[in-house]
């Protein structure tokens, strides 16, 4: 066959390709606000979609709906999982609590530890398999961890 035949970029192939989105080996724990944005993330996954599949040409750019997929094939994995976790303030660092930490040049700063899905480093919270977490995960006011090579303190548990 000839060259002049062939598609040097052919928009199908591509979309096929597209990766999945990777799924965590670890347990899909989720606070309720976590279950509420994955659910969120499931029906916005859905729209996208139905809108993929009433607009534009699949035959010329299948792009949207691999995107779509994708997202709906994780999302509801990520639903399938999830163990939703609901605990009580006990005085010590815990899933879906917050915790104030005192760094040793005086900075505090203040914690949530979420679900993977929910967490947001910049917004103050962080995953329950993050190294934050893992090192503060039990421990009480007045204890101290090493978290990057540094210690802090606890301060406060919410």
């Amino acid at each position: 066959m000839s060259v002049a035949f062939t598609r040097e970029e052919d928009l199908e192939a591509t979309a096929a390709d597209l990766p999945d989105r990777p799924i965590s080996p670890h347990p899909n724990l989720v606070t309720p606000a976590g279950l509420a944005l994955i659910e969120a993330a499931l029906a916005s996954a859905r729209a996208a979609r139905s809108a993929a599949q009433a607009h534009g040409s699949i035959e010329a750019d299948r792009t949207p709906m691999a995107r779509a997929a994708r997202d709906l094939r994780y999302w509801s994995a990520r639903r399938a999982t999830a163990l939703l976790v609901e605990t009580e303030p006990d005085g010590r660092v815990r899933f879906g609590g917050s915790v104030t930490l005192e760094r040793d040049d005086g900075r505090t700063q203040t914690w949530r530890i979420t679900g993977e899905d929910e967490a947001d480093p910049a917004a103050g919270s962080v995953s329950h398999v993050s190294p934050l977490a893992v090192a503060l995960m039990g421990k009480s006011v007045g204890d101290e961890a090493v978290v990057a090579a540094r210690t802090v303190e606890i301060v406060a548990v919410d």
